[in-house]
């Protein structure tokens, strides 16, 4: 089985930032940390490919666990991924005023940061962060 991409591993969030190519989403990347360590107020990490805030553990019917990150980030070459673990109580309004963006089960898409309402961003992180930690008391989150 593959290890997961929100497993933290030693490598440096800012080697992670300055290796992105792209000008433009290495500056949004460095923004997005900014923002998330304000809306968490905790440490971050990176996986193989996610910067990722907190911790809480998961567990599935199957008998498969583990750990993942609270809430988290990606940048990828064709958009940012924002992972917004659980759902705010005011998520649907929030993202009703956040801008251009796709919204998954719990990957929010965005092309760049100029594109959305950062201070929406914020809250919609600290909210999904918030719930995490409600839903799963024993969460560093």
């Amino acid at each position: 089985m593959a290890e997961a991409k929100t497993k933290p591993t030693q490598a440096s969030v800012e080697r992670y930032i300055d290796a992105i190519a792209d000008p433009e989403r290495r500056g949004d990347a460095e923004s997005l940390l900014k923002l998330m360590r304000r809306a968490t107020a905790s440490p971050s990490d990176v996986g193989s490919s996610i910067v990722g805030f907190g911790k809480y553990p998961y567990s599935y019917a199957t008998g498969r666990s583990g750990e993942s990150c609270a809430t988290g980030f990606a940048a990828r070459k064709g958009d940012i991924s924002v992972y917004l673990v659980a759902s705010g109580p005011s998520q649907q309004e929030l993202l009703s005023r956040l801008g251009r963006h796709k919204m998954g089960k719990s990957c929010l898409s965005i092309k760049r940061l100029a594109d959305v309402d950062l201070k929406v961003l914020e809250q919609l992180v600290a909210e999904s962060y918030a719930e995490v930690h409600r839903l799963h008391p024993s969460s560093d989150a």
